[in-house]
């Protein structure tokens, strides 16, 4: 069903190739996992694949690619797209219609299908990908969580012979994540053929049987059964950066059990002073109420991770401190900078350095260019400095958005999915760079997902619930209450629950298993 043969890509002005002579062969039933780090080709792999490379996107292209039997080089993309069906990174790239109901219909409506088949259809696959409850949902108003499994199941609908999935889970909650993993391999089990980039892979449950991993110069490292290239390999990928599920972890460390790992707790500081307050805080969005009668308080020094369900307010929260969207009640405290889920939203400059630049420069604060110097270091940005931010892969455009926003001072930093698209490396660079502006004495709310970057960041939890606070303390509290886990809906990543079976402070822990598996040798 897919035939790659010595693919290479170059795009205008790069001065490197991102794809350097990749094979790949996935026949009809079969679903692939590319993994690899950040920048590394992942994503401009897919766009080849469908087509978008080089027909939409320009670039140089050499070796041989066909998909359903068609070169995909040279077939126009719209005659790919009978046969091919694409979830790109960020959902909203690809919801053009008004209402769910007519996002998930069109691609019947677009090939003719009988209208008495389309309803059935599309109520089929929402409920599929666990969006039936979004049927009447105005595509607008939908968390960023819930818009991607509509771009999923809008993918499904029309039953393709290919899907190329771009990080289907990155955006969803950990139950969510699940069904949708499900989804995404009951649909390769009826005869299509799936490739999928992924990062949260103890998440996805049943990990697709083979494996491509990609170096960081865009060449095939390794390929072949998925828990046998990771676990045989995974000293050399724990080093590249590369996310592997906890059974490779573990090799990497050269530890059975996380118990066996040793772990040394380091005292926190203090609490500063609050610097941003909320009481009573209601936050309406779209005519409706999406977060109530909040209490909050931020105090500088510390970081507060936000979770929750898809939906349950958690991005509305943060416009709401923001000065974004109406609110209720009331928010008092110092300046406040915010990175926005899509990072797209608040590039402005035609470099990645007058990016990072420019808050500071209209701010006229002091000592510019060693701001911007130390930022692009912290998240991991040298040697990028000349780049376009619009021509930087989903990852790199993330780790600007937060550089850019960190350097302008603020008291304090909200950030939405700080992690979002960021290979293990980077991931780590992007927690390390908030904690140590927690540390330099401001305050820092992130809304994440990601309940392994909770533990390894974050002093304080808030969990959301349809827009209320179910819980909100310390780490190591929350991540340890059952009863708060099972009302939120959130289950907990195999890593976290080895963790509460060691008696040690959860951040020490995971920091102790990243250290392990970087310093056996590879």
């Amino acid at each position: 069903m897919i035939e790659v043969r010595g693919l290479g890509v170059t795009f205008p002005g790069g001065v490197a190739p991102v794809l350097r002579d990749v094979d790949l062969d996935v026949p009809p039933g079969e679903q692939v996992l590319v993994l690899a780090g950040s920048g590394a080709g992942k994503s401009t792999l897919l766009r080849v694949l469908a087509g978008i490379v080089p027909q939409v996107v320009d670039a140089h292209v050499t070796g041989r690619v066909r998909v359903a039997g068609l070169d995909a080089t040279t077939t126009p993309t719209a005659d790919l797209a009978r046969h091919v069906a694409t979830l790109t990174q960020d959902p909203t790239d690809q919801l053009c219609l008004p209402t769910v109901l007519d996002e998930v219909a069109f691609a019947l409506e677009n090939r003719g299908v009988d209208p008495a088949l389309i309803g059935p259809a599309v109520d089929r696959t929402l409920s599929a990908v666990g969006a039936a409850h979004l049927r009447d949902r105005r595509t607008a108003e939908l968390s960023g969580g819930e818009g991607q499994r509509v771009a999923l199941a809008a993918a499904l609908v029309a039953d393709p012979k290919v899907l190329l999935l771009d990080e289907p889970t990155a955006l969803l909650d950990p139950a969510a994540a699940r069904a949708v993993a499900g989804a995404v391999r009951a649909a390769a089990g009826s005869g299509r053929s799936a490739v999928l980039v992924e990062h949260r892979l103890d998440e996805l449950g049943q990990l697709p049987g083979r494996v491509l991993v990609l170096d960081p110069d865009g060449r095939v490292r390794a390929t072949g059964p998925t828990l046998q290239v990771l676990h045989e390999d995974a000293p050399a990928l724990a080093r590249l950066g590369t996310w592997l599920p906890l059974s490779a972890e573990l090799v990497a460390a050269g530890v059975d059990r996380i118990g066996d790992l040793t772990v040394t707790a380091t005292p926190r500081a203090p609490a500063g002073p609050t610097v941003l307050s909320a009481r009573a805080l209601r936050v309406r969005r779209d005519g409706r109420t999406v977060v109530d009668g909040l209490d909050l308080d931020v105090r500088a020094g510390r970081v507060t991770a936000v979770v929750g369900l898809n939906g349950s307010g958690k991005s509305s929260l943060l416009l709401g401190l923001a000065g974004l969207l109406p609110v209720e009640g009331t928010v008092r405290g110092g300046s406040v900078g915010l990175v926005f889920q899509h990072p797209e939203h608040q590039l402005l400059a035609r470099t990645v350095r007058d990016e990072v630049a420019w808050g500071p420069r209209r701010a006229r604060l002091g000592g510019v260019d060693e701001r911007v110097s130390g930022a692009l270091e912290s998240y991991r940005l040298t040697g990028f400095e000349d780049r376009d931010p619009f021509r930087l892969s989903g990852g790199q455009q993330r780790r600007l958005s937060l550089a850019a926003m960190a350097v302008c001072g603020h008291d304090v930093l909200l950030a939405d999915e700080p992690t979002f698209g960021q290979d293990r490396a980077t991931s780590v660079a992007c927690a390390e760079a908030l904690r140590a502006l927690a540390d330099e004495g401001r305050g820092v709310v992130l809304v994440t997902h990601d309940l392994r970057l909770v533990g390894e960041v974050a002093d304080d939890v808030l969990v959301l619930h349809a827009g209320r606070a179910l819980a909100h303390g310390p780490v190591d509290a929350v991540l340890a209450d059952d009863a708060v886990l099972r009302g939120a809906g959130l289950p907990l990543p195999p890593v976290l629950a080895a963790w509460r079976r060691t008696g040690h402070p959860v951040r020490a822990t995971l920091q102790a298993l990243r250290r392990a598996g970087l310093a056996v040798p590879a």
